[in-house]
């Protein structure tokens, strides 16, 4: 079993981040085409790079659990196409009206808004599509059905969807920092939570006190990439981040650093990742990935 001391975090996200990488390129380029625009625009919103966190806690979860990475990979696609549809939407006028993701121009930039939507719209029922696929057979039909059902509420309004229409209805407002949490557990927190807990169900027969654990982990982490967000937002720049760089505040939207100041933003991200290193404190060093993610994320750059 690794050890915090022999494993490498840098080498093993490459690794995932190649692997998902290749799967989404093998799927999209599999897809007909009806519309080789429509086509190109699914291609152009996944396959443009990005830290992959979330297909990286998939196969990291995975792996806490002892499945395999082809155990995980339709996992690890359909997260992050929900993560793509959500951001190709997220950047439209109607909503954070960005023209750069990812250091590229958005996909209503680079094509038109209509097929923006339609990408989107593409890329949500695509992710359930192949998290079905009866073509798989390492996953159980009952696995499958719980990882369906678990992303399909993540994904919207008891999610992420949900999140951002509070999010949208908070522009100029101040929240209180229950508010705030709550905002962000839904719609940040919640798909990567079903990262995590998709990762795991890769798996059988898993305790019922671990699964606990790993839901305390990914609601702390979930939060914490948030909280890191919102630091980056203030302290980075745009050529870093890969988009521009201030567009909360431009924007008035309530974030930690408006709330508690960036010495407190810091502080709370700190504080979120040694609670989800302690909660998942029982699995032992097949967890040692996950450990090291959380640590990732509230020091990341971008």
């Amino acid at each position: 079993m690794p050890s915090a001391d022999t494993f490498n975090l840098s080498d093993y996200m490459a690794r995932c981040q190649a692997r998902v990488e290749a799967e989404l390129e093998q799927r999209l380029d599999a897809l007909p085409g009806h519309s080789l625009q429509l086509k190109s625009a699914l291609q152009y919103a996944c396959l443009q790079g990005g830290k992959r966190v979330r297909p990286v806690l998939v196969y990291a979860a995975s792996k806490a659990f002892g499945a395999s990475p082809e155990q995980a990979d339709l996992a690890a696609c359909a997260v992050e196409m929900i993560h793509c549809y959500s951001l190709v939407h997220d950047d439209l006028p109607a909503m954070d009206d960005d023209a750069l993701r990812r250091g590229k121009p958005t996909v209503h930039i680079a094509y038109d808004e209509a097929t923006a939507i339609l990408a989107g719209d593409a890329l949500q029922p695509l992710a359930f599509q192949l998290l079905s696929s009866p073509l798989d057979t390492s996953i159980s039909p009952e696995q499958k059905l719980r990882m369906l059902n678990y992303l399909s509420t993540a994904a919207g309004i008891d999610g992420m969807v949900g999140g951002q229409a509070i999010d949208f209805e908070s522009v100029g407002k101040t929240l209180s920092l229950e508010q705030l949490q709550t905002m962000h557990s839904l719609k940040t927190g919640a798909l990567i939570k079903a990262s995590v807990i998709l990762g795991a169900l890769c798996a059988q027969n898993i305790e019922a006190a671990h699964m606990s654990a790993l839901s305390d982990y990914a609601d702390a982490i979930g939060l914490a990439f948030q909280v890191q967000d919102d630091i980056l937002d203030v302290i980075s720049d745009t050529e870093t981040l890969g988009k521009a760089q201030g567009a909360d505040q431009a924007l008035d939207k309530p974030t930690y650093v408006a709330l508690l100041g960036l010495d407190g933003a810091t502080h709370k991200a700190q504080e979120l990742c040694k609670q989800a290193i302690e909660a998942i404190d029982c699995l032992g060093q097949e967890a040692v990935a996950l450990r090291e993610i959380a640590q990732y994320i509230v020091g990341r750059k971008h």
